[in-house]
């Protein structure tokens, strides 16, 4: 049944009114979601088999070939790579050919997003959180009703590599001349032997990118999730900083050391923290008075409007779905979610015991704003 056909009233339940323009228009708004819902999957097949890699590899494949190639099935590949045909995302050179016969090519521009981890366009990570998110819809149902939450370790692989990788070529292309942007940022992390924390340091790529930018710097970087901090540590050691680079198994709230830190960033967590003053407040007795604490968080609007935009939207189903449900499974949480107004931030670093908050001159960054805490 097509979405106009359940718009005119012939679905099940249809009611008063069926068949207006604003139930059509509505009705193919749904569908379409439903269409990029289950483009979202195929590309986080695509990605996880790694056909969209082969097939950037330059020559138009057919089914068997890719099959091969991949180690994978020759009836599933067939029936994905005509489906990323007729979904526009895969071009096929012979289409009159026999089944098993045609040739499908992806075009250089998909490949920069599907396939160039290096890229600021890089987005296939977005189907592993999707398929994250979709294998815990069950917990999320009974959280939702009990108040519970799931745990960023029940998502697993697919969350924690997503994370790690969409945000690498950001921090690694960007970070350091953002931070060289704002001078009386730049020169605290330019003080001889600067020591700086990274707290919600993930998969290590901030740290990395700031011990690269400021040589004669040490980071430390600090989070909750073993296989995080394990992944950290590989990333130090193959980017030739592991000497200047370490990373702990250690909340934001319990950092060990007083008065020790230059400099502290929080890059994309805070609102993930279930005790966001506390870790503040640490960060705040570990940073020196003449230091620097910046967090990065997203750039969403100053307040809650019914017409929001596409970052609102964005983030409030991150929010839905990932971080406020990571947040509640701790008990005691403040439950922030990822939509974190400025003024929610400010009063978190006035009860830690910060004076205000500053919003840096640093644009253009994804969809994230940079706040400097003033104490």
């Amino acid at each position: 049944m097509t979405s106009e056909e359940q718009a005119q009233g012939n679905a099940p339940g249809a009611g008063p009114g069926a068949g207006t323009e604003a139930v059509t228009a509505f009705a193919d708004r749904i569908f379409a979601s439903a269409l990029g819902s289950l483009e979202m999957l195929s590309v986080y097949l695509g990605d996880r088999l790694g056909w969209y890699r082969a097939l950037a590899e330059g020559e138009p494949l057919d089914a068997p070939t890719l099959a091969e190639r991949t180690g994978t099935h020759e009836r599933y590949a067939r029936e994905w790579l005509e489906h990323q045909a007729v979904s526009g995302i895969l071009t096929v050179d012979d289409p009159d050919a026999a089944a098993s016969a045609r040739r499908f090519s992806l075009p250089a521009a998909h490949a920069e997003v599907l396939t160039n981890a290096a890229s600021l366009d890089y987005l296939a990570p977005l189907g592993r959180f999707v398929a994250a998110t979709a294998g815990q819809l069950p917990a999320l149902l009974d959280a939702y009703r009990t108040g519970g939450g799931v745990a960023w370790a029940q998502l697993g692989e697919d969350a924690r590599d997503a994370q790690g990788d969409i945000n690498r070529p950001w921090f690694q292309q960007r970070l350091a001349p953002a931070l060289a942007g704002v001078p009386s940022l730049h020169a605290v992390l330019s003080r001889p032997a600067a020591r700086i924390a990274d707290v919600g340091s993930g998969h290590g790529w901030s740290a990395i990118a700031i011990a690269q930018a400021y040589p004669d710097a040490r980071v430390e970087g600090f989070d909750v999730d073993g296989p995080s901090v394990a992944a950290a540590r590989r990333h130090a050691a193959a980017s030739g900083v592991g000497d200047r680079v370490r990373f702990h198994h250690v909340a934001g709230e319990a950092l060990p050391e007083e008065g020790v830190f230059d400099a502290a960033f929080i890059f994309e967590a805070l609102h993930d923290m279930p005790f966001p003053v506390e870790v503040l407040a640490a960060i705040r007795r570990a940073v020196k008075p003449d230091g620097a604490v910046v967090v990065m968080d997203e750039a969403v609007a100053p307040a809650f409007a019914p017409d929001g935009d596409d970052v609102e939207r964005v983030m409030y189903g991150y929010s839905l779905l990932l971080c406020l449900p990571d947040s509640l499974a701790t008990p005691g949480s403040v439950g922030t979610g990822t939509v974190m107004r400025q003024s929610t931030l400010e009063r978190y670093a006035r009860e830690a015991g910060f004076d205000a908050i500053e919003e840096l001159p640093i644009e253009d960054f994804a969809f994230f704003r940079f706040t400097r805490l003033l104490h």
